[in-house]
């Protein structure tokens, strides 16, 4: 008697311990979770536990897991995916500058800037890191939060392309940038160098 009493009230536990999990996961409106995030946002922070739930959501098909410790819903923010597989990054360079205008080459890679160079493939899309100087990075000046992503604005883009670069890389228009926005950001990289390099490519597009 006492063990079925014991493992009654371990379903009730387990029960109560899934439920947990799926109200967290869809009361918010990310779509891309990680048992990290899952430890923050459920009243259960047994690690262990958390992590079967996702195993458990995955298995039934209410999430997906394309990848080790990364889970998703159905139709997820590729986005989001991009600012998850590698922590600390945001998202920046050729990606941000197609969309707003400044390159005019399609790609269907979502390229980032992080802590390590690396390419990851998941679900057919290439996210893209590029390693950068840490003491940039961290700065936070011209990287936007949205919807749960951290995304370069098109001037800081921009500058992150042409420190990465060297300068040896091509614009196809420069209208969309605010020069003032860069003059701002530039002090983030502390390169003579690169404010060389750049004051001439602005001052040369008048």
């Amino acid at each position: 008697m006492l063990y079925f009493c014991k493992l009654k009230v371990q379903n009730i536990c387990t029960y109560s311990l899934l439920m947990d999990v799926l109200t967290a996961i869809l009361s918010t409106s990310r779509t891309v979770f990680t048992p990290q995030w899952l430890v923050m946002n459920c009243e259960t922070k047994d690690r262990l536990s958390l992590r079967r739930s996702l195993m458990y959501y995955a298995k039934k098909g209410v999430l997906l897991n394309p990848r080790k410790g990364i889970y998703a819903k159905p139709k997820y923010n590729e986005e989001e995916m991009a600012c998850a597989l590698l922590k600390p990054s945001y998202i920046s360079l050729e990606y941000v500058l197609a969309r707003a205008g400044v390159t005019f080459q399609y790609s269907s890679e979502i390229t980032c800037v992080s802590y390590q160079n690396r390419t990851i493939e998941v679900d057919n899309r290439s996210y893209v890191f590029r390693q950068i100087n840490p003491m940039i990075w961290a700065n936070m000046q011209g990287i936007e939060q949205r919807n749960n992503v951290a995304i370069a604005t098109p001037e800081r883009a921009f500058l992150d392309m042409m420190y990465l670069s060297a300068g040896q890389c091509h614009f196809d228009n420069l209208h969309p940038l605010n020069k003032v926005r860069i003059r701002q950001i530039l002090p983030v990289y502390n390169s003579p160098t690169l404010t060389k390099r750049v004051e001439a490519l602005l001052n040369g597009h008048q």
